[in-house]
This record gives C-alpha cells, structure tokens and sequence, in this order.
C-alpha cells in the first residue's frame, strides 16, 4: 500500500515489515511441508527398490554424489564412524558431517527413484 501523506511513516514502515516477515514465513512453511512430504514418499519407496538393485547399480548411485556427500556416507553409513570421527578424519565440523549426510541420502535416494522409475 501507499503512505499517506500526514500518517505516521514509522507505523507505515513497520506495518510493510511485518507483513513482509508474515509472507515470508509462510512461504517458508508451505515449502516445509513440500518437502516433508517428498521426503515420505521417497522413503517409504526407496527401501523396495533398493532390495531389488544389484551392487553394481548401487554403487553407480553412490558414484553419482559430490565427493563430500560420498565421503561423509561412506564414513558414517558403510564404515560406522560416528559423526565426530568423520569430521576428525574430513577436517570438516560435526555440523557438516550430520548436513551432508541428509544431503546424501536425499540426493541418493532421489537419485535410486530415478532410476527404477
């Protein structure tokens, strides 16, 4: 909306941001839940698939991550390193590690339903 002119301009100023901070938040929810819910269907589909998949084809899966999401996988997933061991090992922080590892998975899994759908 326009200001008015003889209207408070604070009030004015302050109004526009609160309703810039509403929208923005509630853009970021409505993504929040699109996300959830491809989360969900990735993951209640992907453990099927995966059983069907030779080790070969997993592997050309796991080969298609960036080298720091392969990275942290390997550590933690195939060698059971824990996040703090993986972070010693990579020179990167804990935070890192748990990041790219949902990351990973994400991108893994998304990467298997292209596959097999």
């Amino acid at each position: 909306s326009k200001y008015k002119a003889g209207t408070s301009l604070s009030a004015w100023i302050r109004r526009i941001m609160i309703n810039t901070a509403i929208d923005y938040y509630r853009k970021r929810s409505r993504k929040r839940t699109e996300d959830l819910e491809t989360a969900y269907s990735l993951s209640s589909s992907a453990p099927d698939i995966v059983s069907q998949m030779s080790a070969n084809e997993i592997l050309e899966c796991l080969q298609q991550l960036t080298f720091a999401y392969r990275s942290v996988f390997n550590l933690y997933v195939i060698e059971g390193y824990s996040h703090r061991e993986v972070s010693e090992q990579l020179g990167i922080t804990e935070s890192t590690s748990r990041s790219n590892l949902v990351k990973a998975r994400t991108k893994l899994k998304a990467i298997i339903l292209s596959k097999k759908l």
